[in-house]
């Protein structure tokens, strides 16, 4: 028998079903679910220091347990030094097992971790069932040597998901355990 993660089991047990009587979906197919997370960092000091991006790509890495590649600027910007081509951040795309291997560590053991934490915003959806966060410190994570850490940055994380609406990514999100602050 092959390792199912836990939030992956609890979707296809508990949130199809869940989702499914509150939307009155007729089909297992019509019930969202979660494409991909992207995990990103703009790393604006790397057009002077290089090995910050070597520093960002390795860090995100350890968090998510999958090679982080660089992003390059797409065009030139004088004011900021910047070049086309210039590394000037690091991302990660999880999908699949490690998708749900990540968002369960991130509600489990890196969001409590957070200084005065009370949920996350639910501001955060884009209007097409997506839904980002911002992460102010990578020391949240367990992942994360805090001895050997230069300086704290934060991160971006987006989830991805197949709803239609707002409404219906931010039940899915729920359901899946992301804790949303009160109104």
């Amino acid at each position: 028998m092959s390792y199912i993660p836990r939030l992956k089991q609890e979707y296809r047990e508990r949130v199809i079903k869940a989702l499914s009587e509150e939307f009155g979906y007729k089909n297992v197919m019509q019930v969202p679910k979660l494409e991909k997370i992207v995990v990103s960092r703009g790393v604006g000091a790397a057009v002077s220091d290089k090995k910050l991006i070597d520093h960002a790509v390795e860090e995100l890495t350890n968090i998510t347990g999958q090679k982080a590649i660089a992003t390059i600027s797409k065009k030139d910007v004088a004011s900021f030094k910047l070049r086309k081509g210039m590394p000037i951040g690091a991302k990660v795309t999880l999908r699949g097992e490690r998708m749900y291997e990540f968002l369960d560590r991130l509600i489990t053991s890196a969001l409590p971790r957070v200084r005065d934490f009370q949920g996350v915003k639910a501001t955060g959806f884009d209007g097409r069932g997506n839904y980002s966060l911002g992460v102010t410190e990578q020391i949240i994570f367990p992942e994360i040597n805090i001895d050997k850490i230069n300086r704290i940055n934060g991160m971006d994380i987006t989830f991805v998901t197949s709803a239609e609406t707002d409404k219906e990514a931010k039940s899915l999100l729920t359901e899946l355990g992301v804790p949303f602050k009160k109104n």
